[in-house]
């Protein structure tokens, strides 16, 4: 653009960054820096309520549970060749999270819808969640640890992929999975719900559950629907 309009790339950058402040103040703040770069950091609350979406479900969590379970069990004859070991991790994850999700459902942090009689155990889901306490007194996103910030990356970039469907046959479902999987393990290692945290910090240990049902939501969602094979609780 700095060619075309015969300007230098940092008035430029000032005159999309300075549009960009007007109409979408609400959305991200902008940092322009040389030698024209536009910088932009998504709001808190915004991100907060995209986390809550996947938490109420926004891919599809729950819905006809006959269809699902039909879907799941001829997954068994029809799953995709994938590597045995980057499957194995994204099955994990997928569990890890299950089992935890379980905990604190025996704990009382959260409610579970138990699964019909029958039905694939891969259908609990989660009750009408409450509002997760995403943000902090400042209105600041209180999931600030670098594990925590690169899980929420990960998440945001699975999500975008499956939104947009005109990029889906680019897409390598399997490296995805294994990335957010692989992110997944180190916000668990990091960053503990349970023990002091649950009792000094509540809020804090309910904002990484939320995140924990999220990452189960958009895990489950890639294994049965792109990878073709069983979201499994537990292995």
């Amino acid at each position: 653009m700095s060619k075309s309009h015969n300007q230098q790339p940092m008035e430029v950058a000032n005159g999309i960054g300075s549009y960009l402040s007007e109409n979408y103040s609400g959305v991200f703040s902008i940092q322009i820096v040389p030698p024209g770069w536009i910088h932009l950091e998504l709001s808190p609350p915004l991100v907060a309520a995209w986390l809550q979406s996947l938490v109420a479900g926004s891919l599809g969590r729950g819905g006809n549970t006959k269809k699902q379970e039909s879907k799941e069990e001829s997954l068994i004859s029809n799953a995709q060749i994938l590597n045995p070991a980057h499957l194995f991790a994204i099955q994990y994850a997928h569990a890890r999270c299950c089992s935890l999700l379980l905990l604190a459902h025996r704990e009382g942090l959260i409610e579970l819808r138990e699964p019909l009689p029958n039905s694939s155990p891969a259908f609990w889901s989660v009750i009408s969640p409450e509002q997760i306490p995403w943000l902090d007194s400042n209105a600041k996103l209180c999931l600030n640890h670098p594990d925590e910030s690169r899980l929420i990356t990960e998440l945001v970039q699975v999500v975008d992929d499956l939104e947009f469907n005109d990029r889906g046959g680019s897409v390598n479902w399997e490296k995805a999975g294994l990335n957010l999987s692989q992110a997944w393990e180190k916000f668990w290692c990091k960053c503990r719900i349970w023990g002091e945290v649950k009792i000094l910090s509540p809020d804090l240990a309910k904002a990484r559950l939320g995140l924990l049902i999220a990452t189960q939501s958009v895990l489950r969602f890639l294994l049965v629907e792109k990878l073709g094979v069983l979201a499994q609780m537990e292995l």
